[in-house]
């Protein structure tokens, strides 16, 4: 029994390190965050984030992995929902919602950004194209069309772009039009 509650609490330890990594690799990206920064957001020690995860790129892996995983779970339920209708106007408004929903976490998404940008390094570029892949495959269960799934990601990769550049919060000129021609309704709340 006490074995089963040790490994729940590491579990437990585990996701709020994956929080706190995510939280300051947001703000700092790969290369501006390091582990004892990570380990101050924590609160634990930064020999236990090393135990823990590894190397700082092991931990940034991890949580750059569990962004586009929560993408594509977000996807999937969506696409598995028996109400889902691929073909209709309504179908792709419940997917763009889903995504819509994620962009509530800017910290998620801010990692998303730097991984991107990061993928020169090669395992965290290889990471990127495995999601990024997996995150295309999944959307092509819906039955569209090669060039259905690209615009509905270049959509999102944009609605991205601009959170990283507090568009949302700061509309001023042309960028002010853009951000509302972007812009889903629900976020603008």
């Amino acid at each position: 029994m006490s074995t089963m509650a040790t490994r729940m609490a590491a579990a437990e330890r585990r996701e709020l390190m994956l929080d706190a990594a995510t939280k300051m690799f947001a703000q700092g990206g790969y290369a501006g965050t390091s582990t004892d920064a990570v380990a101050r957001e924590a609160e634990v020690s930064q020999p236990y984030v090393v135990r823990m995860f590894g190397t700082k790129l092991d931990l940034f892996i991890a949580v750059f992995e569990r962004a586009c995983r929560s993408i594509e779970d977000a996807f999937v339920r969506v696409i598995a929902d028996s109400e889902f209708d691929a073909s209709s106007e309504a179908g792709r408004d419940q997917l763009g919602e889903a995504y819509v929903e994620l962009l509530r976490d800017s910290d998620l998404l801010h990692v998303l950004m730097h991984g991107f940008s990061a993928a020169a390094v090669p395992e965290i570029g290889q990471v990127a194209r495995a999601g990024m892949e997996h995150i295309f495959e999944t959307l092509r269960t819906t039955g569209w069309e090669d060039e259905q799934v690209r615009d509905f990601i270049a959509q999102g990769m944009l609605l991205n772009v601009l959170l990283s550049m507090n568009a949302f919060e700061e509309r001023s000129g042309g960028l002010a039009d853009l951000v509302s021609v972007c812009l889903p309704e629900s976020l603008d709340q």
